[in-house]
């Protein structure tokens, strides 16, 4: 859609607000564009929709003064716990100043009164939001939508030239400055977008908005909606808009964060609903990955609202209640009408049913075929009679493996028919059904009914929401052993015309047991898959992965032989080049279930308590084999590393053995590898295993990466099957290319940017802004397209850097240069000057080779709060040998390099740390780092006002808009006090001049560039 020529903000501002006021609903108030008049604007809303309450007695501002305080929230995640409001209903409460009147709890807002009734919906734009210090600059939003007075989402638009991503970093930027605060805290959606396209995510703290996390809005049949006023039309209008920020967020307890729905996760819950509706079941597709748990949650939450249905029952298999599932609904449901069933008896799960309240109930098919025995035979029990008459609805999580077939005709038989839903990402199909029992149904269709909702892995990478795979197929047999084991297998074989695939399958599983073989996959592992685990990235920014094997016998091996790898007692070693990289890699666990079979227990065990004896030495735990529920809850945390505690590489795993377990619904961004040393599994058993590693993360993620060790040709065949059956015909969009496709992406990309320059130095030489624009288009193919071929097994740095003449000290230096020409687009773009049509640009654009070993400040301060928290009691030596301070001193170090003056300031705290650690235990230190940064750099700006004679605003401002190269100090000495200089240093006019470039050179450099953030 195209209205007129939206390549300005100011034209797509205006054009978006008519858009939105002639839907309906919408009003446009220019007027309120401060906190106080927004304030106003909030006081007279809920003064109109309490009148009766308020007995026709309005606010006084004391009365009204505590309303402001019950709406400021400390964070986003606390301001959306309060708007969920009971039932629905945000309500204040507010002690009267007259006592007569008493105490009254007063109506904010009402997410069940959707588009009518007490909701007032009013537009702003131009909001002027405060700077909180005095190094900030004071801003002005773009479009804010109100929902009675409250401005819950905000718009950030940017032109067509620069792209969303540059409104993505406008809105980060305004985060960290503070700007998001006071009536502004109440925000729950963000939307960016430069008119041709549209993204939205749920508002968090400016450290922890990913744009990997950006949606895009699709249709129900997953076609994309780019365009700002298609999407504003879906997604802004009313009532849209307040169901976005009310029925379709969730919050996550566990994380603290606020969640909005994608929009396939919304299609499902209506399809859901309206298939209820009409009296049918069904299933939902979503692929692994896709957010399923948390689709299914809603979904099960939702159906509560249908007044005839007493229970919601969402039913798992044991494998993935032990997992995350029953973890996430926890984590979702406070605050919601939610029981966990985690009873080790069926009583807990039978008073839950019966009990006269309606509710979800998260149990296990274990649990269900218990209180279906034991109430089966027992028609005239009271507790029979009271089950038989609930009107229950289940939704099943994994439908195809949970629930059985033949198990679903006695839970139809027992609770009378009840409606069921499915929810998989691997449909059993005609392909690969089940097989034939009786007239028993063979494929999720014929058990659950129709797919109501359709988002497969194809759709999912199209949209962002999860990542491709790259797989490499290994052996490790030779080509000439491969053909002597074949000819001892079968020496009738026609070796050479037989099909490979088949060959392979000829070769004993035997041979893979063997600890030769295991030895060279260790060696893959180890110090061939470096830039896999991201390990040049350093400390605390590598990837984790799982090895999987084909039983608990060879799992325990491997842990073995890790271990005598890190001992020394192997003829493998660790290269120099890895235990440079990370000197601790791999950190290695293992996990299976002790109790494979009675005979196995005892060998379990003791193999057991040695590998939970290395964990809890590496890891300052103490599991014992009486805790190993606590232990694989524990190291899933620790795999999946999402809470904050294992940011930190101290506290992280490399790699987990398995044989099936995190293989199916275990949810961890940081899992970028699978290692798979078995055969070729069913094609659903892959691409759930597949999925454990495609999960969005960084911008260093860029897919799930694979690599088998067994029978490559047949597992290639395998996977392709899999790929085929699970992609709806999209098996190229899944796939990562190989390694010949991406080499010749990357020669691509590099001769489009030695076409525009041949050395660093061209870049100087680059005048106008298109073709600035070109070479940091081809900056960035570059990056990208070297970036993608590193992770390849072929991938030799040493061979490859010298074929293509390339050094990473150019590739530094063009960054440097990158960054500066970045910066010059900026300003010339804010300065109206419009680019070619075709020059579209990522400004936001982070480099992905270069410096990729340095460490932030983020990670830093949590080293130093995890730091001045631990062992605080204990001697200072024992404090300073501790493994959090070695990894804060190595981190220090590093760190150094790029920054010495900031980092001395670091190191500065962390010995008064060791000193005086009371003074630290209650403090966040990375609020008080930031301060410490801050208060070097206001010091920086007054020495520089001072020293030149210079009002500090304009020192300030000049400090900001700093460039190293090329800058003369021109614009501060237009506003210096020359006469003053003059007088002060006793120099004549020239020298004066002269005198001040050199202080403003020195200041930036020595005072003020090492504390810019």
């Amino acid at each position: 859609m195209s209205i007129v020529d939206i390549s300005q903000e100011k034209v797509l501002e205006d054009n978006l607000i008519e858009s939105l006021v002639q839907s309906g609903h919408w009003t446009y108030h220019p007027e309120l564009n401060n906190e106080e008049k927004l304030r106003a604007n909030l006081r007279v809303i809920i003064e109109k929709n309490n009148k009766a309450a308020l007995k026709d007695q309005r606010l006084t501002d004391a009365e009204f003064a505590q309303v402001k305080n019950q709406l400021t929230f400390p964070s986003f995640f606390e301001a959306a716990k309060a708007l969920r409001g009971e039932n629905g209903k945000v309500k204040v409460s507010v002690q009267r100043e007259d006592q007569s009147l008493g105490r009254v709890m007063l109506l904010v807002l009402d997410n069940r009164d959707i588009a009518g009734g007490t909701s007032v919906y009013q537009i702003i734009n131009q909001y002027q939001a405060p700077r909180l210090r005095p190094m900030d600059s004071d801003s002005r939003f773009d479009v804010s939508l109100l929902i009675n007075g409250l401005p819950l989402i905000h718009i950030e638009l940017k032109s067509r030239a620069v792209g969303f991503m540059e409104a993505f970093n406008q809105i980060k930027e305004y985060v960290r400055e503070g700007k998001f605060r006071g009536i502004y805290s109440a925000c729950q959606m963000f939307v960016v977008s430069n008119g041709a396209n549209t993204r939205y995510l749920a508002p968090a703290s400016h450290d922890r908005l990913n744009a990997k996390f950006l949606s895009r809005r699709v249709d129900k049949d997953n076609r994309p909606v780019e365009d700002l006023f298609d999407f504003a039309k879906a997604v802004l209008t009313i009532p849209q808009a307040h169901r976005m920020v009310s029925k379709y967020t969730v919050l996550d307890y566990d994380n603290e964060s606020l969640i909005i729905l994608r929009p396939y996760q919304i299609h499902a819950i209506r399809a859901v609903m309206d298939a209820f509706k009409e009296g049918r079941g069904g299933y939902v597709r979503h692929t692994t990955g896709s957010g399923k748990t948390l689709t299914s949650y809603k979904v099960a939450n939702n159906l509560l609202e249908v007044p005839m249905i007493d229970k919601s029952v969402f039913i798992v298999d044991r494998v993935d209640l032990d997992n995350q599932t029953s973890g996430a609904f926890t984590s979702y449901a406070k605050g919601d009408f939610v029981d966990i069933d985690e009873t080790d008896n069926v009583r807990g799960l039978v008073s839950k049913l019966v009990e006269d309240r309606k509710s979800v109930i998260v149990t296990t098919i274990q649990k269900l075929n218990y209180l279906i025995k034991r109430y089966g035979d027992k028609k005239d029990n009271p507790t029979y009679k009271k089950l038989g008459k609930l009107n229950l609805v289940f939704v099943v999580d994994e439908c195809h493996r949970a629930v059985s077939s033949e198990k679903q005709l006695t839970i139809n038989k027992f609770f009378n028919n009840p409606r069921r839903f499915g929810f998989t990402g691997t449909p059993i199909f005609a392909e690969n059904q089940k097989q034939a029992n009786g007239d028993l149904a063979r494929t999720t269709k014929e058990q659950y009914g129709s797919c109501l909702h359709q988002y497969t892995v194809r759709h999912a990478i199209e949209d962002k929401a999860v990542l491709g795979f790259q797989v490499e197929y290994k052996s490790t047999i030779s080509e000439d052993d491969f053909y002597d084991i074949v000819k001892d297998k079968n020496k009738d074989v026609d070796f050479e015309n037989s099909d490979k695939a088949y060959l392979e399958g000829l070769i004993d599983s035997g041979y893979y047991e063997k600890d030769a073989h295991m030895i060279e996959v260790i060696d893959t592992i180890v110090n061939k898959s470096r830039l896999k685990f991201g390990l040049d990235r350093g400390a605390g920014k590598t990837f984790s992965a799982i090895l999987t094997t084909s039983s608990i016998e060879k799992a325990q091996r491997y842990y073995e032989l890790f271990c005598d790898l890190k001992e020394g007692r192997l003829d493998l070693k660790i290269s120099d080049r890895v235990r440079k990289l990370m000197p601790d890699f791999p950190k290695v666990a293992i996990t299976y279930s002790i109790a494979q079979n009675q005979e196995e227990t005892g060998f379990n065990k003791e193999k057991m308590k040695k590998a939970l004896g290395d964990y809890n030495e590496t890891f300052g735990t103490s599991f014992t084999l009486d805790e190993i529920k606590a232990y694989n809850s524990n190291l899933n945390e620790r795999l999946a590393r999402k809470k904050v505690l294992y940011e930190t590489r101290s506290e992280q795993v490399d790699l987990v053995i398995v044989v099936d377990r995190l293989l199916t619904g275990f949810d961890s961004p940081t899992t970028a590898l699978l290692f798979i040393d078995r055969a070729p599994m069913r094609p659903q058993n892959l691409i759930q295993a597949f999925s454990r590693t495609n999960r969005i993360y960084n911008s260093y993620k860029t897919y799930g990466q694979i690599v088998t060790f067994q029978s490559p040709d047949l597992y290639e065949k395998s996977v392709e099957e899999a790929f085929s059956l699970y992609s709806n015909g999209g098996e190229d969009y899944i796939k990562a290319p190989s390694f010949d496709e991406s080499l010749e992406i990357f020669e691509k990309a590099l001769t489009s940017f030695t076409s525009c320059v041949s050395s660093p130095s061209d870049v100087d030489n680059l005048k106008t802004l298109d073709e600035k624009m070109a070479f940091a288009k081809a900056f960035q193919g570059l990056d990208k397209a070297l970036a993608n071929i590193r992770v390849y097994g072929q991938y030799d740095e040493e061979e490859f850097f010298k074929k293509y003449d390339l050094s990473y000290k150019d590739l530094e230096e063009y960054n440097g240069k990158y960054v500066n020409i970045i910066e010059e687009i900026k300003e010339e773009l804010d300065n109206g000057d419009d680019p070619d049509q075709d020059q579209l640009l990522d400004i936001g654009y982070e480099t992905l080779t270069v410096g990729v070993d340095e460490i932030d400040s983020s990670y830093l301060n949590r080293l130093m709060d995890i730091a001045s928290k631990k062992g605080i009691d204990l001697p200072r030596e024992k404090r300073e040998q501790s493994k959090e301070f070695i990894e804060l001193r190595e981190s220090l170090e590093k760190a150094s390099k790029s920054n010495p003056k900031k980092i001395n300031l670091y190191r500065e705290v962390a010995e008064d740390i060791l000193t005086n650690p009371n003074k630290y235990k209650e403090i966040d230190m990375e609020t008080y780092m930031e301060n410490k940064i801050s208060d070097m750099y206001k010091e920086g700006i007054t020495k520089l006002a001072g020293e030149v004679k210079v009002p500090y605003d304009k020192a300030d401002y000049y400090a900001k808009i700093y460039k190293r190269e090329n800058d003369n100090g021109n614009y501060l000495l237009q506003y210096s006090d020359i006469d003053q200089v003059k007088k002060e240093q006793d120099l004549n006019p020239l020298k004066a001049k002269k005198y001040v470039r050199g202080k403003i050179s020195t200041i930036m450099k020595e005072d003020i560039e090492p504390y810019r953030t």
